[in-house]
């Protein structure tokens, strides 16, 4: 809608757009800036009406996705120059393709193999015998230690580890005898892990990370998990041994799951949530210990009015100890005067 001829040379987010420029909206209460924004163009949801002659409106089914695939247009990754830095080392019985590229300092051990365009920050260290996919891109400081499986497109930013040891200790907080963690970390093609991630390898078969899972930084996920389909887990969640999500599950930040539960498909965990049992699959829980999610909505509703609620209480209760002190008097003197009329009565 509007001028199909504009000249477009950046994109910008809506305040800063101007002249020149396309923008988003993709959240309907940011629809009120089409009024202010300078950009030449935004993206839309279909079905939005245009403010006025000055903004042209692009409409689309998701502007969101709409934008992720500008941005690859207008500002496209350097694809790295292939070949392995004399500064790295690379132990023998090692297969590294011709294609990809490895920076100085990257250590890789000898029975690893590294894909076609994979890419190997400064730092990284590949253990023995562990397998790099097809244009995996491996940011600073990564560690995928001996065995472990990464696939195809696979992003690990800076600081994540893969294939630690499980926290796998017999007779916890007395003699804490290690178990040998002997399994290993599986991650499939096209998943992204954030910065100083950490996944433990399995206590015995893998710890596995299925196709198209996307995890933020900073969470902990611990030996024997399996994570489903597309999933996405946020910041700062903990997810104890053993556990399985299942195919596009939403972990919200700083949740945390205990050990061998269940969390069926397409299911929601609210934010800073403490998971303690199965969680249905379609369902939303929320809040420590988790509960349904509405039913935390209303139990939430309720802090802000407690301290009213508590002195409506304490006068209540005051109130009924007056009643129940004048009933004792009134018992009292009714007790007085049926006393008084037997006498009359005797006499």
């Amino acid at each position: 809608m509007g001028d199909g001829g504009i000249l477009i040379k950046a994109v910008r987010g809506i305040d800063e757009a101007g002249p020149g420029d396309i923008t988003f909206v993709a959240n309907p209460q940011y629809e009120k800036k089409l009024n202010e924004t300078g950009a030449s163009a935004v993206l839309v949801t279909r079905g939005t009406e245009r403010p006025g002659e000055n903004v042209t409106l692009i409409q689309v089914d998701d502007p969101y996705v709409s934008l992720g695939k500008l941005l690859t247009i207008f500002y496209p990754e350097k694809r790295e120059k292939p070949g392995i830095s004399a500064q790295a080392v690379v132990e023998d019985g090692a297969e590294i393709s011709p294609s990809a590229t490895v920076y100085p300092g990257v250590y890789i051990s000898s029975g690893a193999g590294i894909g076609a365009g994979v890419v190997l920050y400064p730092g990284v260290f590949i253990g023995r015998d562990a397998v790099i996919g097809e244009n995996s891109i491996l940011y600073p400081n990564v560690c995928v230690y001996r065995r472990c499986l990464i696939g195809k497109r696979v992003i690990l930013h800076a600081g994540a580890v893969v294939g630690s040891d499980g926290f796998g200790f017999a007779n916890p907080g007395r003699d804490n005898i290690k178990i040998p963690q002997i399994g290993i970390v599986q991650i499939d093609d096209d998943v992204e892990i954030g910065a100083n991630t950490t996944i433990d390898r399995a206590t015995l078969g893998r710890t596995w990370i299925q196709r198209g899972v996307k995890i933020d930084n900073l969470v902990q996920i611990a030996h024997n998990v399996v994570i489903g389909e597309k999933s996405i887990i946020v910041s700062q969640v903990g997810i104890s041994g053993s556990t399985r999500l299942g195919r596009s599950v939403i972990l919200g930040g700083q949740a945390g799951l205990v050990g061998h539960l269940q969390i069926g498909d397409f299911a929601m965990v609210g934010a800073q949530s403490g998971v303690h049992e199965d969680v249905p699959a379609n369902s939303v829980v929320s809040g420590s210990p988790c509960q349904p999610h509405r039913n935390w909505l209303r139990s939430m509703s309720c802090l802000p009015r407690l301290p009213d609620m508590r002195h409506l209480l304490n006068d209540l209760r005051k109130r009924i100890e007056t009643l129940e002190k004048l009933s004792e008097m009134k018992k009292e003197v009714e007790k007085e005067k049926e006393s008084s009329r037997e006498k009359e009565e005797t006499q």
